[in-house]
């Protein structure tokens, strides 16, 4: 099972077309830390991670992790070996805070980009995550989350993201 973004706006899985936003600067084949593109490519995608304090576990087939104060996503260059990794928060590494104040957070699944040996700079949190205002990202794909759930019902453990 593959799911397609062929443009900046619609992400299709089967025959469900949605709307989403993607990168503030389009897509890319050559995605750099910072650049506001989301990369293109086919990638696998993660577990999901969700916010039990504001969400039931969602009904998928995905391995589903409550998301922690304590865990970020490594986007900090200087730390190679944690690179576009999940971790424990450390103050002087930079990071994407999982468990954040808004909402976009409270559903994600991280696409599996740059994921086994992570080339540092090359980019890395890249989710899938929630949208109210379809405004564009910094590099994630983003959903209205009626959406997002009607997605990972579908999703199968080694479904494909396919980015155009």
């Amino acid at each position: 099972m593959t799911i397609f973004i062929k443009n900046k706006q619609t992400l299709q899985i089967d025959e469900f077309k949605f709307r989403c936003c993607i990168g503030k600067k389009g897509s890319t084949r050559n995605k750099k830390e910072g650049d506001k593109k989301t990369p293109k490519g086919t990638f696998g995608i993660e577990n999901l991670y969700f916010r039990k304090d504001r969400k039931q576990k969602p009904s998928t087939i995905l391995k589903c992790i409550k998301i922690q104060k304590s865990m970020g996503w490594c986007d900090d260059t200087r730390f190679p070996k944690k690179y576009n990794k999940l971790f424990m928060i450390e103050e002087k590494i930079k990071h994407e805070k999982l468990k954040r104040k808004d909402y976009k957070y409270d559903l994600l699944i991280p696409i599996k980009y740059n994921f086994k040996k992570p080339i540092v700079g090359k980019g890395s949190c890249i989710f899938i995550h929630l949208t109210k205002d379809y405004k564009p990202t910094a590099g994630c794909i983003a959903l209205k989350e009626k959406d997002f759930l009607i997605m990972i019902k579908i999703l199968k453990k080694k479904s494909k993201i396919k980015i155009f």
